[in-house]
C-alpha cells in the first residue's frame, strides 16, 4: 500500500519533468527528398522512420532511419541503403540544433513565425553545418508545426556519398543522377 501512495505522490512530477519536452510525431510528419536523373526526370521520395525532440532549453535532437527510405520501387530502395546510405555501416542521419526557447514559448495559438535554425547534420559519418529556414505554427498548446520554408539543397560530396551515386547510376544504366538534391519537411511535435 505504501508504495502505491508514493507512486500516485509521484506521478504529477513526472508529468511536470515532461511537461516542456516536445516530440516529433512519425506518422504525421514527413521527410521527402527529390532524385534528378538523365538530367530531367525528377522523383520525390520520403523516409518511413524519423524520430526528433525538443526539450525546454531549446535543444533540437532529431535523427532519420535511413533503411526506411522509401521511393515505390523495391530494388531501388534496397539499393539506395546498401550502395548510397551504407546502413549497414551508418543506419542513421542524425540533425541538432538549439532553438531560442522562448521563440515557441511566446508563441500564441494560430500564430505563425519564420526563423532560420542552425544545426548540425551528421550523415554517412561526415558532420556538416547547416541552415534551415523554418515555419513555427503554434496549432495548440500541445501541438506545434515545423515545415520547411524552402528545400535545403544537400550535396552528395558534402557526405562522402559521390561514389554512392556513381554506383547507383552505373546499377541502373543512367547517364547521369543529380548530385545536388533537394530536401524538405513538415514536423509535427507533440507534448
Amino acid at each position: 500500500m505504501k508504495r502505491i501512495i508514493i507512486g500516485l505522490l509521484l506521478l504529477p512530477l513526472s508529468f511536470v519533468a515532461s511537461a516542456g519536452t516536445w516530440n516529433v510525431e512519425n506518422d504525421s510528419s514527413n521527410v521527402n527528398f527529390i532524385s534528378i536523373k538523365k538530367g530531367d526526370i525528377a522523383e520525390v521520395h520520403h523516409f518511413k522512420s524519423i524520430a526528433g525532440t525538443l526539450n525546454e532549453q531549446g535543444q533540437f535532437s532529431f535523427s532519420i532511419s535511413l533503411a526506411s527510405v522509401a521511393t515505390n520501387i523495391d530494388i531501388r530502395n534496397e539499393r539506395m541503403q546498401s550502395l548510397l546510405f551504407e546502413v549497414d555501416k551508418y543506419p542513421k542521419l542524425t540533425l541538432s540544433a538549439k532553438v531560442d526557447p522562448k521563440l515557441v514559448a511566446d508563441l500564441t495559438v494560430g500564430s505563425v513565425t519564420v526563423t532560420s535554425v542552425d544545426a548540425e547534420v551528421d550523415l554517412h559519418g561526415q558532420k556538416q553545418k547547416m541552415t534551415f529556414t523554418v515555419s513555427i505554427a503554434k496549432l495548440s498548446e500541445s501541438h506545434i508545426l515545423v515545415a520547411s520554408v524552402m528545400p535545403v539543397i544537400v550535396n552528395a560530396q558534402s557526405f562522402g556519398l559521390t561514389s554512392g551515386v556513381e554506383k547507383l547510376r552505373e546499377i541502373a544504366g543512367l547517364s547521369a543522377i543529380s548530385k545536388a538534391v533537394p530536401v524538405s519537411f513538415m514536423l509535427n511535435l507533440k507534448k
